[in-house]
């Protein structure tokens, strides 16, 4: 099948708006040149990136027979509070297994899932982590699979056809949603007589970067797509490889990738742009949050787009891109991450201590 003529839903909006950050170039010593597709915007539940993929991906659902989706994620998982949407919309049933011991308070995108109604279930692998280094990870996964399993029996019992979906909508029908948006930058870029030489774009789960890597050799896009790693224990390269020549030959486009073709930027040192974890609070990237929220009105997350943003301005910094050849951030949402209770406490520090920041007024 050609990925043109793969149909889809209107699970959430696409077109979005392609815009210039003229204040963060401003206030960054440039003239100009920066610019921010702004796929916070899709509509879906807060709206993210993965609305495009689940235009697709319910598509399939529906054209199946599938009653329910389930998908896999952190506690916090962006992907799976628009997987939950997704599924209420159109009649599913929403299913959640969160890796991760159940928090003592819900916050952030699990109030979001409760709202909806999501049946949630929370996988607590930490017995692993009295295992040697080098066994943790294949006994996480072995633990998780058994309850996964275990958990689809149980609905399939009930009557209902569970669609199991990967962390991030990482398959080739999903990934299709940011090949398809590749033409869709394209248009907007000559209708707006935007030059652009670059863009970026986080490197997670790698489903949207594998999309928009495959779209831009696909279409002959005029810009590069570069991926930022958003944990220091990042998917490995030769496995997104790997799926962007499964995502080509699926749909026939013609055309193979190596690793060398592949263009990350992790930073390095104080500008480590995945931090110091998953998900965990550090300084460094609530203060890039603060810079775009402070100069465009524009908010981005702890766990995802604040540390794309941070490599967005020190890749500016280090020549890597300029905004003389124009340089586009992909904005994919999490904005609910930032009511998360662990970032909430941790920005109370610089956000919010002290009479002085609150210009507090007593009366005599």
């Amino acid at each position: 099948m050609k990925i043109q003529d793969l149909t889809y839903v209107n699970a959430g909006y696409t077109d979005t708006p392609l815009e210039p950050m003229d204040r963060l170039a401003k206030a960054l010593g440039r003239n100009g040149g920066l610019y921010i597709k702004r796929d916070d915007m899709t509509g879906l539940a807060l709206g993210g990136n993965k609305a495009r993929k689940l235009n697709y991906i319910v598509k399939y659902a529906l054209d199946n027979g599938y009653t329910a989706l389930m998908t896999f994620g952190g506690v916090q998982t962006n992907h799976g509070r628009l997987t939950v949407a997704a599924a209420v919309r159109y009649g599913l049933k929403p299913i959640l297994v969160l890796k991760g011991a159940r928090p003592d308070y819900m916050s952030g995108n699990l109030l979001l899932d409760r709202l909806m109604g999501a049946d949630i279930y929370f996988v607590d692998t930490s017995a692993a982590d009295s295992l040697p280094a080098e066994e943790q990870a294949a006994a996480r996964q072995k633990f998780l699979d058994k309850v996964s399993a275990e958990i689809m029996e149980k609905y399939e019992a009930q009557g209902d056809k569970v669609l199991s979906i990967p962390v991030g909508g990482q398959t080739f029908i999903g990934s299709a949603g940011y090949v398809q948006a590749v033409p869709e930058i394209m248009r907007q870029m000559k209708e707006q007589n935007i030059k652009a030489r670059h863009l970026v774009v986080g490197y997670g789960s790698t489903g949207t970067f594998a999309g928009l890597w495959a779209g831009a050799r696909y279409y002959n896009a005029p810009f590069e797509v570069i991926g930022v790693p958003i944990e220091p224990d990042y998917r490995p390269v030769q496995e997104t490889v790997d799926f962007i020549n499964g995502l080509s030959a699926y749909f026939d486009m013609g055309f193979t990738c190596t690793a060398g073709d592949l263009h990350l930027e992790m930073g390095e040192g104080s500008h480590f742009y995945g931090g110091t974890g998953y998900n965990e609070p550090d300084s460094i990237t609530r203060s890039y949050i603060g810079l775009l929220a402070r100069t465009e009105g524009i908010f981005t997350d702890p766990c995802y787009t604040g540390k794309v943003f941070h490599g967005f301005v020190d890749m500016l910094d280090r020549g890597v891109i300029s905004a003389e050849d124009g340089a586009i951030f992909m904005h994919t949402g999490g904005a609910p991450g930032l009511w998360s209770k662990e970032h909430l406490d941790d920005m109370q520090k610089t956000c919010w201590s002290g009479e002085e920041k609150g210009h507090v007024y007593r009366a005599p």
